[in-house]
């Protein structure tokens, strides 16, 4: 079987598996914040429907740290989020990468057959995650629910992640404003800044009730206690719960990012067709966006959920879980359903929790830090080779849209070395600070964490940059 024969193997599905058609006019802008708003509405709707059948409601989650990114939510239809369609995502686009699929970017057909084998293939990573879920006990042992319930549980759960696919389909076909699986994750990560910074609700979590926003906790403990000073202190670094210097952590690491995003290099390009017309051709610091964080958010939350499924089985008495991940439920109470990574893979792929953990364990916050900037970097590099953003293919586009860069008189062999002199810098560097940000915000404790906050900051970029368009 041919390269080209292994795609084509997926045809006999296409006409089953079900999927959105583009648009035939161009729908206006009014339109397409309309479907948007649908897409984002029945998406929330999804993820405030709880499993049927599910139990006990309290198990462990193996999600619990990626939640914010894969925009998911515990016990509900949104169990999984956007993970599979990105896992799903970003498996095809190695395999094309590794020239496993010979692929023509140019080919209305073989576009499609490969959107037909990342949904097939997404749709087999939910069925695998759910039933290693339901398998593992996480909602409920199976003696305990019924194989009825099991069954049920597993068909509510594909039906979620083919509407998610779906609504992300829509949108990136033309239907909406940008995709949908970046308009889930900001939905998500407003959501949770707003709330911990916001919430009025009481909370307990061995120190008496407190207020679980950082605002109103200020308020609160300024107004309940006599000692102000010591209210102010406490309203600052008190610990488990969002406090004030998370929130400025949070606008700080906010500001920073807002600033480097207008980092960039303008090349002059000239058109061939038309002498005189002039345009610029940024090469930003942040070359790739936000997809390094995303690939990077997908590989560990995929590492947390397989090391927390077999912790969950083996428990420590096994070669696996020391090496993938040993899980410990914290010292403090009032995190239902939260375990923590405390040796193997899953516990260096996680930041410390605060400075103390760092000073305490300084070998885990250095691993930390290099695996953070590595990996950003490395998908930084790929995902320019991946997208069709890389020298090369920028210069065959210049080519084909008749655009030359400026005092190179077309010779090809020049356009190109001038770009590979930018956009793998670019990528390297852009990916290694994107990492860094992360970090950063990890480390200061902004809430939502750092990685939320870079993508919420591209992704709204990239939603005003399309409303500049329309």
């Amino acid at each position: 079987m041919t390269r080209s024969a292994l795609l084509r193997a997926v045809k006999p599905f296409a006409d089953y598996l079900p999927q959105v058609a583009k648009p035939t006019v161009p729908p206006s802008f009014e339109e397409k914040m309309k479907w948007t708003l649908y897409a984002l509405i029945i998406f929330l709707v999804c993820c405030q429907i709880p499993v049927y059948g599910a139990r006990p409601p309290g198990a462990s989650d193996p999600f619990y740290w990626m939640r914010v990114i894969l925009a998911s939510n515990k016990g509900t239809l949104m169990e999984f989020g956007i993970s599979p369609i990105v896992t799903a995502s970003m498996i095809m686009q190695l395999v094309q990468a590794a020239k496993l699929i010979d692929m023509d970017p140019r080919d209305k057909e073989d576009q499609r057959l490969f959107q037909v084998a990342q949904r097939f293939l997404g749709i087999g990573i939910v069925l695998l995650e759910v039933i290693a879920y339901v398998m593992s006990g996480m909602y409920g042992e199976i003696g305990d629910i019924g194989i009825h319930n099991a069954t049920l549980i597993i068909g509510q759960l594909i039906v979620s992640c083919v509407i998610c696919i779906c609504l992300d389909e829509m949108l990136s076909n033309g239907w909406g404003i940008g995709s949908g699986i970046s308009l889930f994750i900001a939905c998500n990560i407003a959501e949770t800044i707003l709330w911990k910074t916001f919430s009025p609700i009481f909370v307990n979590l061995g120190r008496g009730h407190e207020v679980e926003g950082a605002v109103f906790a200020l308020f609160h403990l300024l107004f309940a206690r006599h000692d102000k000073s010591r209210a102010l202190m406490e309203a600052f670094y008190r610990p488990q719960l969002p406090n004030i210097t998370n929130l400025l952590a949070t606008l700080f690491i906010f500001m920073v990012v807002i600033l480097l995003q207008g980092f960039q290099v303008n090349l002059t390009l000239v058109s061939k067709r038309q002498a005189g017309n002039i345009f610029q051709y940024p090469i930003k610091l942040f070359y790739t966006s936000n997809m390094p964080i995303i690939l990077q958010s997908t590989l560990v939350s995929n590492l947390f959920f397989i090391s927390k499924l077999l912790y969950h089985r083996l428990g420590n008495n096994s070669l696996l879980t020391t090496v993938l991940g040993r899980w410990e439920e914290p010292a403090y109470a009032g995190n239902e359903g939260m375990m923590v990574p405390v040796g193997g893979l899953a516990y260096y792929a996680s930041p410390p929790t605060s400075f103390y953990a760092m000073y305490e364990d300084p070998i885990h916050a250095v691993v930390y830090l290099v695996f953070m900037l590595g990996t950003c970097a490395f998908f930084s590099r790929l995902w320019i080779e991946m997208s069709g953003q890389s020298p090369r293919d920028v210069a065959m586009k210049l080519k084909e849209e008749k655009l030359m860069i400026q005092g190179y008189n077309g010779d090809e062999k020049a356009v190109y070395a001038e770009l590979k002199k930018y956009i793998p810098t670019a990528a390297s560097f852009g990916g290694m600070m994107v990492g860094l940000l992360s970090v950063t915000g990890d480390f200061l404790g902004a809430i939502g964490s750092g990685t939320g906050i870079l993508l919420a900051v591209g992704i709204v970029q990239e939603f005003y940059e399309a409303y500049q368009k329309a």
